[in-house]
């Protein structure tokens, strides 16, 4: 296992990528097959099934990749609506190719506990990013692009392979600007077995429209709430609308999927799962996000308060965000959002902070 290069604009490394040879590959593959046939022998299918394992059958999947490749014709994936045309090449803001771009893919024991399990959640590291902040956590990714164009029939290998291995899900992280790309692989997958739940893991910043093309595929969306004031998301992010535009996502997401349901182990089967990443001087408005959450999506979404905000990327040393969240500050946002009437907070983070 190899860990990725740490950009010099960033004090903390991103998630290790994985690098399978040729024989770990083929035996994943193979645990794959086995556990699919094991799950629909048990009876999984059709009650507990994941949502695209239906539209698979049904061909509705093979629609919507068609449809979602269409759209990069005069790219409207997400807010930004470049409109260059990535099937020829064209690069928007997001500066992603035709190809998919993969940072990492690895079993992954950071994420939230109804992800992670016993055996992890099987992330998928998209390079790119549409919304692309100044200070990207993962800026190494997003920002200076660092991953590997792979094709659709790698892209689902990697699935195939974690869960191979035994993760409870597949995690694509920062997969809006690949989203035609991520569900042609898809589609390959299911049919050579794939059964474990999607994470639609994103920053938030997406369009409405496109995420109707997931409607009965995805099982769990894990957006970002990142900023309810349009001008620090035009400070931060260049992108003024973001409040709206991660308003209206989170409402569409919850409208497919409804809250987070866990089986009896407490891992995640479908729904949906916020996290809200605190800021120094309060610029991530987290009264304001919380109030929206409980008052206009649900008071029992879940919600991963994220204490680990650090400066990087394009941070500057007279930025309000120079630098960490104080104590005081993360006790206050905790605060919030059970004033605001959620309940459903993830804890590991919570304690975390408090035992640091």
């Amino acid at each position: 296992m190899n860990k990725l290069k740490v950009s010099p604009a960033c004090s903390e490394p991103a998630a290790p990528a994985m690098l399978l040879g040729p024989r770990f590959k083929l035996r994943n593959l193979a645990r794959s097959l086995v556990s699919f046939i094991i799950i629909t022998m048990a009876g999984r299918f059709p009650k507990d099934e994941p949502r695209y394992r239906a539209a698979y059958r049904s061909g509705v999947l093979e629609e919507r990749v068609g449809l979602a490749y269409g759209i990069l014709e005069s790219c409207s994936l997400c807010p930004r609506r470049c409109g260059v045309d990535r099937a020829r090449g064209e690069k928007g803001y997001c500066r992603a190719g035709l190809l998919p771009a993969v940072s990492s893919y690895n079993p992954h024991f950071g994420e939230e506990d109804p992800l992670v399990g016993l055996h992890g959640s099987g992330t998928i590291f998209m390079t790119h990013c549409n919304l692309l902040c100044h200070f990207c956590q993962n800026y190494d990714i997003s920002h200076l692009e660092h991953g590997h164009e792979v094709g659709g029939d790698r892209l689902a290998e990697m699935m195939l392979e974690l869960q191979g291995i035994g993760c409870h899900n597949i995690n694509f992280v920062t997969p809006t600007h690949y989203l035609p790309q991520i569900l042609k692989a898809l589609a390959l997958a299911a049919g050579q077995g794939l059964a474990v739940p999607l994470v639609y893991n994103t920053g938030g910043y997406d369009a409405v429209e496109t995420l109707r093309l997931l409607d009965g595929v995805f099982d769990i969306y894990m957006p970002d709430l990142k900023f309810m004031d349009k001008a620090a998301a035009a400070e931060y992010c260049d992108a003024p609308d973001y409040p709206q535009a991660a308003q209206a996502s989170i409402l569409e997401m919850h409208r497919q999927v409804g809250d987070l349901v866990l089986d009896d182990r407490g891992i995640a089967l479908r729904g949906l799962l916020v996290r809200h990443l605190v800021l120094p001087e309060g610029l991530a408005g987290t009264r304001e996000a919380m109030r929206f959450l409980a008052a206009k999506v649900s008071s029992n979404t879940y919600v991963n308060i994220m204490d680990q905000y650090h400066p990087c990327g394009e941070i500057g040393a007279l930025s309000p965000l120079r630098r960490r969240i104080t104590l005081k500050e993360y006790e206050e946002a905790v605060r919030a959002a059970e004033e605001e009437g959620l309940s459903r907070l993830d804890e590991r983070k919570r304690l975390r902070f408090r035992l640091i």
